[in-house]
């Protein structure tokens, strides 16, 4: 099987949103985009820190989705990363009530030896400079490395951020952070601006719209499923990310016309983990489901029309 390296954070989450609120739950970037991947045949690892509070339980979750935990550290006393938000009534956006860094803020990553050669690397939201230390102990240039980074490093570590870009194949955005990276409106020239600094593939995700998937002049747009119910949108980008590089390090291929199908399996279990607080749907999420609802992403999107 090929690899895929996954770096960000394991951690706590307390969400509220119209819908309800939960107290501390299971969260972090790491742990959608290794739940994603895990429906793929692929073999992956988490690099990422939690503290002596992280319930073993939640460790035995990620071991039963066949994720490699060998180097998730567990720092003694530490307290584990722990993030508070509360959505507003379109869920779109939200207000982030609590943010502790704790263990994060001391993190030094360290790659498994056997996954120093891995054909996928997938660069998680964290400091960049952490993004950067991983890729510096990669034996093998990886196929694939896609970056996934938020408006808060734009803010407080550009030139950090700005480093690591140059050495991605992917970036994953959202529309805000891909008009604040680039200094245009316009996804179209925000794309074509952020391709100068490194990026052969731009994705920019528009949450309930979907997302687009940029490669110079080539564009490509896959619809986000209409869904009744959407109670929680935390992760969903993060397990985007995570269906996106589990497909592509299953499938060996890196082209663009590939990449589409990525962004679909990506938008498709997407579509899933919103459905629920937190991990929860992903943690009971079977694979009949998933090609279930692949056959009506396909039925959205699948058209005959006469050109004349």
């Amino acid at each position: 099987m090929n690899k895929l390296l996954i770096v960000g954070t394991v951690a706590f989450d307390a969400i509220e949103t119209p819908f309800g609120k939960t107290d501390k739950i299971l969260g972090g970037a790491a742990t959608y985009i290794g739940l994603s991947a895990s429906f793929f045949n692929v073999k992956s690892a988490i690099v990422s820190v939690v503290g002596e509070d992280f319930p073993q339980e939640y460790l035995d979750l990620l071991t039963n989705k066949n994720i490699d935990i060998s180097a998730i550290e567990v720092v003694k006393g530490g307290k584990t990363f722990f993030w508070s938000g509360k959505y507003h009534n379109d869920l779109n956006s939200r207000d982030t009530l609590e943010t502790q860094l704790n263990v994060l803020a001391d993190f030094n990553p360290v790659v498994p030896n056997d996954y120093k050669d891995a054909e996928v690397v997938m660069l998680g939201n964290l400091h960049p400079l952490v993004q950067s230390g991983v890729l510096d102990q990669m034996t093998t240039t990886p196929k694939l490395i896609v970056l996934d980074t938020m408006n808060f490093w734009m803010d407080c570590a550009l030139p950090e951020l700005m480093d690591v870009i140059k050495r991605v194949d992917v970036i994953t955005i959202n529309d805000e952070e891909a008009r604040q990276l680039s200094g245009e409106y316009s996804l179209v020239k925000a794309a074509e601006k952020i391709h100068t600094m490194g990026p052969k593939y731009v994705v920019i995700k528009k949450g309930e719209h979907g997302a687009l998937l940029f490669e110079g002049k080539n564009v490509f747009f896959a619809p986000a499923l209409p869904l009744e119910e959407v109670f929680d949108p935390t992760g969903a980008g993060d397990t985007f990310a995570g269906g996106f590089s589990g497909y592509i390090a299953q499938s060996e291929n890196v082209s663009f016309d590939n990449m589409k199908n990525g962004i679909i399996y990506g938008s498709n279990l997407a579509s899933f983990c919103v459905e629920k607080f937190g991990t929860e749907r992903m943690e009971t999420l079977e694979k009949e489901e998933v090609h279930s609802r692949l056959e009506q992403f396909k039925a959205l999107t699948q058209f005959d029309i006469e050109l004349s």
